[in-house]
């Protein structure tokens, strides 16, 4: 936790949260005052402090084979939350799970399938690894966008 950001991590983060794949060290320097080579060694020191942790493309799951998407709220036993966690993201179909600090409901696991059969068999494996199955819901949209406290106000975008 003894990380200190300044307002040029704040505007680098803010522009890698935006479009990390479409947005140069160049373009980022130009925005927060700095010169390309400073933005390469912030993002490289971001990297080793372990606050930015990697780059994934964000998928729209309904232009691929996998059109449904769920979210299963599932239950876990607080000493092997984790371990189940872990089981969890093992099982197709899995794209991310959540660890949640809650009695029941306390993991969050998202789901995308071609059809409902798909989702009965992922749900079926998850209550194989000995989670107990309190919801599921498909996803009709999700909407992101970067933290806005991290440099709205660094960057000219």
């Amino acid at each position: 936790m003894g990380f200190e950001f300044d307002d040029i991590d704040r505007g680098i983060l803010h522009r890698l949260q935006d479009d990390a794949r479409h947005t140069t060290a160049t373009d980022i320097a130009g925005e927060v005052g700095v010169t390309a080579n400073t933005v390469r060694n912030r993002i490289d020191r971001l990297e080793e402090a372990g606050v930015i942790t990697g780059y994934v493309p964000l998928l729209e799951y309904e232009r691929t084979e996998r059109p449904m998407r769920v979210v299963v709220e599932c239950t876990a036993p607080v000493d092997e939350r984790e371990t189940l966690a872990e089981a969890a993201l093992e099982t197709g179909g899995v794209v991310l799970v959540r660890e949640l600090v809650t009695g029941r409901g306390n993991l969050r696991i998202d789901v995308v399938a071609a059809d409902t059969d798909e989702i009965t068999a992922t749900v079926s494996q998850l209550a194989a690894h000995g989670l107990e199955i309190e919801r599921e819901e498909l996803v009709k949209t999700e909407y992101r966008q970067p933290f806005d406290h991290f440099g709205t106000t660094e960057t000219s975008s």
